[in-house]
């Protein structure tokens, strides 16, 4: 059997499925990391079937074989994605609307003008940092960063842990040998925030589900907030990266876009059809003996959702350069009771994103030849690894959010010394008697040196745009 994993996988997923697919049809047999067998579903039919029969394959990852048998190590890369958690994600039936409902609830709390505010801000502040040098990276300096940015907000995280949780997400979805570390350092800052949030409730996703009368335990409100911070964070990424790859590389979408013809969204919508966020969503679980596809699948069997397969199925796509503006009946956000709840949001923060990038930087253009751009493959999703581009270089104005918050940040800094002084009676420091002389800093310009203060009180944030508040 051929498996996910390893150099055929990463090199050229979409031929690896195609060649399941001609020697295997809608499902065919396959190893995941350990040499662990599964079936990865790739017929469109065959996905929705899957999707909307929990009776039949069930998120309940305890009734897999293998884990009956105890045949999956304590370190394998598989656990962080497979193992059971509480939370809506491996419940089915009455569990499962407890949960969900309350998920559902403390998501659809924010409204699309909130958001946007978040994202008109952070987008602000990331081409602040890049609009005077006239190039950028939107991989590492954009894409990588605006969904987790948003996404921290809007679950009342502290900013201190951004640049961290970036790096632990995506090596964590990647499956690496160090994903189980990731995930502690993923699960210690949410326990962290959740500490905070008992103490002092706000307007976020994390005080919503600890007051929700669903009455969930501090460990399901815990699991909730790594799987939609880890699942926000991996689509959104890709879906910024691959719409944005397009927007600069396609004739026709440029051409809309420029002539007002398409909205963003149908651009979108073209993406997600024919590059969808997450490649393939692990698992179901067959709650007993069944045929799907041809293939005899057994009680305790793990199924893969090949959403990126199913998307290019040859009966329902057989012309792959037709257009499908406005068409969303595409597999990228799942179907049935477990179809992605927070797909609005990521889908908002994506499109207000771009929307926001491409108004400040309005001649934005690819810095090298489109063949040139490549890509790395993991067993569950596909990402762009760089998008160089190129633009008029000029000065972007900050974003009236974040000067508020950095004045805010200052004052509470200044009455914390103040405390801290009145409490020890020693005198006020000389060296801070004069405030540091504020300059309008490029990035990459070396400005005056950022006073020290507590970790809690400065976020990472703060020291990641000094140079251009200073």
């Amino acid at each position: 059997m051929r498996r996910l994993y390893g150099p055929e996988a990463e090199t050229d997923p979409t031929g690896l499925y195609e060649k399941l697919r001609a020697e295997y049809g809608e499902v065919a047999p396959v190893l995941l990391h350990g040499d662990h067998r599964a079936w990865l579903v790739l017929g469109h039919g065959a996905n929705i079937a899957v999707m909307r029969t929990p009776s039949l394959f069930s998120r309940d990852s305890r009734l897999w074989t293998a884990f009956r048998n105890n045949e999956v190590p304590a370190d394998s890369p598989l656990l962080p994605v497979v193992a059971w958690q509480p939370i809506c994600v491996f419940a089915d039936g009455d569990e499962h609307r407890r949960l969900r409902g309350a998920l559902l609830d403390g998501l659809n709390g924010f409204d699309r003008r909130g958001i946007r505010r978040h994202v008109r801000r952070f987008t602000t502040d990331l081409v602040q940092v890049v609009g005077p040098t006239g190039r950028a990276e939107l991989i590492s300096q954009f894409a990588e960063h605006l969904p987790m940015l948003v996404m921290t907000k809007l679950l009342g995280m502290p900013d201190e842990y951004g640049p961290q949780l970036v790096t632990a997400a995506r090596d964590l979805m990647k499956g690496t040998e160090t994903a189980i570390a990731s995930n502690e350092y993923v699960v210690a800052g949410l326990r962290r925030t959740i500490a905070i949030k008992r103490e002092s409730p706000g307007d976020d996703l994390t005080s919503r589900l600890l007051a929700h009368p669903a009455g969930l335990t501090e460990d399901e409100v815990m699991e909730h907030l790594r799987v939609v911070l880890l699942a926000a964070n991996e689509t959104t990424v890709n879906l910024i990266a691959d719409s944005l790859k397009m927007v600069l590389t396609d004739p026709r979408f440029r051409a809309h876009l420029s002539g007002g013809q398409m909205t963003l969204g149908e651009a979108l919508d073209q993406v997600l059809w024919d590059s969808p966020p997450m490649s393939l969503v692990a698992g179901r679980w067959a709650t007993a003996d069944t045929e799907l596809g041809g293939q005899r699948i057994q009680a305790g069997d793990l199924l893969l959702l090949g959403l990126a397969a199913g998307n290019v199925d040859p009966v329902v796509r057989p012309d792959l350069a037709a257009p499908l503006y406005g068409n969303r009946s595409h597999l990228s956000f799942g179907a049935g009771p477990h179809e992605c709840p927070g797909q609005d949001i990521g889908r908002h923060v994506a499109e207000a994103g771009i929307d926001i990038l491409l108004t400040l930087l309005p001649d934005v253009r690819l810095a090298v030849p489109e063949e040139e751009l490549s890509w790395s493959s993991a067993w569950i999703s596909r990402h762009l690894t760089a998008l160089p581009v190129e633009f008029t270089a000029r000065d972007i104005e900050p974003d009236p959010l974040s000067v508020a918050e950095a004045e805010q940040a200052e004052a509470d800094q200044a009455k914390a010394e103040a405390e801290a002084e009145a409490e020890t009676g020693a005198g006020p420091d000389p060296a801070r008697a004069v405030p540091a002389p504020r300059s309008a800093g490029r990035a990459g310009t070396p400005g005056p040196a950022a006073p020290t203060v507590p970790a809690q009180r400065r976020g990472w944030w703060d020291v990641l745009t000094g140079l251009f508040r200073r």
